[in-house]
């Protein structure tokens, strides 16, 4: 391998980046990612790098189509992220981006579990600062939980992978089947990186919470390493089909309710998921391609639009859409922006996300999975109404909330114009990104049917939400919180904790007192024995004490010959 590990060039620049002075160190964030993506150009095909460890050899590299097509999106993504925040100042935040993409890029080119489930937990150790930045009461109850999750699921995925290790004898990361404990608690541990239905909450609690570069960052790397995890372990997994039609549908009803609008779009990141997963379930060529191009555009169109909503945080300190409106007057480039990553997202012909999510609708008809496919079909109408209409309607436009600002930084507006440059080009020219994917492409996005279904879906849409808002049906945006699986574990479990302590501690209280008589007749016991006014305490004569003597020998000589 003439190259070196890429995630050893990050590891070395978040080092670098912790003892330099602000300017040097905002330059260096720039470069480390372009020096990255150069020395993964220069690596081989086929190239790996071995480490042995006992009797195992441990694959820290190991490049194939999958892992490199991840592996540019994930420097692309640090590279636009780390524009994004050029006027940063924080120390803390730019050495744990540039950990936390390293991880990342350790992740996908892990070729054997154990490196994997070590950069697994480097993801969970590095990401979390980015949480805690914000430096608020709520951001760091938020951290906590998001740490206590996503290191829970490294334990699980290290459990199965041990168990995998002992059955078979071999620690290669390759595809496996549900079959045994071990490759379900892999499947588990995946699928709480990858949000699967009821394991989601940690994203929509922590993500909101986060500093407004920060939470481009956890966007583009934490559910994107599971998906590459599934696509290289699980695919063609048919309960994925399912799993991922039910994320695909179930944060819509989240997202039209939701005030907050990074949690809208936090809820949206799991719909788009969704999609992805449900390409691996499949598991044909068409749909891994789709699901991997939609997780190269996914991380471009949607770390878009929540760099403009945190634009429009950093400018107004406000994130509620009920709080917001009138915007476009202030920030009418960030406005524009948002409405690129509003149509990518809500897959616009010539937009990126139609050349992708179309790919693992077609998968679907032609796998002969035609209810999966009308769930899909009515997730892309939904992310259009949340995501498409709702982010930049309320934000920028519906009521004048009177808020006057300056536009955002120039740093900010450069990133934001290079992702909806991306958003375009990819839209307008998908072939390129198609010649990197896993398999052969023999899909035209661009027939008649594709454009005019999508057209017709994205209008009747459309049409639905004007209705609904004049007649005064759409749910308003009024501050609010909304009930969803992790009151389970916010508000239902340290209740019913409370409840087994209060019974627990009355019965521990009663045997504690009952101890405690015991002890204390014990004690009186003894001081009336041992005192001089007690039994033993008494002078006795030679006589007596000779008597005594005699009779526990005889004792003992019968006990011992009986």
């Amino acid at each position: 391998m003439n190259s070196v590990a890429p995630f050893l060039i990050f590891y070395a620049g978040g080092l670098l980046m912790a003892l330099l002075p602000d300017a040097q160190r905002r330059l260096l964030a720039l470069a480390i990612p372009l020096i990255g993506a150069w020395n993964l150009y220069g690596l081989e095909a086929g190239a790996s790098a071995t480490l042995t460890l006992f009797d195992h050899t441990l694959v820290l590299v190991q490049l194939d189509r999958l892992s490199e097509l991840f592996g540019y999106l994930f420097h692309l993504a640090a590279f636009i992220g780390f524009i994004y925040a050029f006027t940063l100042r924080d120390r803390m935040q730019q050495v744990a981006a540039m950990l936390y993409a390293g991880s990342a890029l350790g992740a996908v080119f892990a070729g054997d579990l154990l490196t994997l489930f070590v950069f697994w937990e480097l993801l969970a150790l590095t990401s979390v600062f980015l949480v805690l930045a914000r430096r608020t009461a709520r951001a760091f109850g938020a951290a906590m939980r998001y740490l206590v999750i996503q290191i829970g699921s490294g334990v699980l995925l290290l459990a199965g992978a041990l168990l995998v290790i002992a059955e078979t004898g071999d620690v290669t990361f390759t595809a496996m089947t549900l079959e045994g404990l071990g490759p379900w608690l892999i499947f588990l541990a995946i699928g709480i990186k990858c949000c699967f239905p009821g394991l989601h909450n940690w994203l929509t609690d922590a993500y909101p919470e986060s500093t407004p570069a920060g939470t481009v960052f956890l966007s583009a790397f934490t559910t994107k390493v599971a998906v590459y995890a599934l696509a290289r372990a699980f695919p063609g997994t048919e309960l994925l089909v399912y799993i991922g039609a039910t994320m695909a549908m179930f944060p819509i009803f989240f997202a039209v309710i939701e005030n907050d609008l990074r949690r809208v779009l936090a809820y949206s990141l799991i719909n788009q998921v969704g999609f992805m997963v449900v390409g691996i379930g499949i598991g044909t060529e068409l749909a891994i391609n789709g699901a991997v191009a939609h997780a190269f555009n996914d991380v471009i169109f949607k770390g878009l639009l929540f760099m403009t909503m945190g634009a429009v945080l950093l400018r107004t300190g406000r994130m509620n859409g009920s709080d917001l409106g009138g915007l476009y007057k202030s920030m009418p480039w960030t406005t524009g922006f948002c409405i690129v990553g509003a149509a990518s997202i809500s897959a616009f012909p010539l937009f990126s996300g139609f050349v992708s999510k179309s790919m693992v609708m077609v998968a679907a008809l032609e796998a002969h999975h035609e209810i999966v496919w009308l769930a899909l079909l009515f997730a892309s109408a939904g992310v259009f109404h949340h995501a498409g209409i709702k982010i930049p309607y309320f934000a920028f436009y519906a009521h004048d909330s009177g808020l006057r600002c300056r536009e955002a930084p120039r740093s900010m507006l450069v990133a934001m114009g290079l992702a909806a440059a991306l958003c375009l080009f990819i839209g307008s020219y998908p072939w390129l990104l198609y010649d990197r994917l896993p398999f052969p492409v023999n899909y035209e996005p661009y027939t008649a049917a594709h454009i005019l279904t999508q057209s017709q879906l994205l209008f009747f849409s459309a049409l639905a939400f004007v209705w609904l808002n004049l007649k005064g049906l759409y749910p308003p945006e009024l501050p609010s919180t909304n009930l969803d699986v992790e009151w389970s574990y916010r508000r239902l479990l340290p209740a019913a904790a409370g409840a087994v302590r209060r019974v627990a501690g009355s019965g521990f209280g009663a045997l504690g007192e009952g101890g405690q008589r015991l002890v204390t007749g014990g004690v009186n016991g003894a001081e009336g024995l041992l005192l001089r006014v007690g039994l033993l305490g008494r002078v006795w004569s030679t006589r007596t004490i000779a008597l005594w003597v005699l009779l526990l020998l005889v004792v003992y000589v019968f006990l011992e010959y009986l």
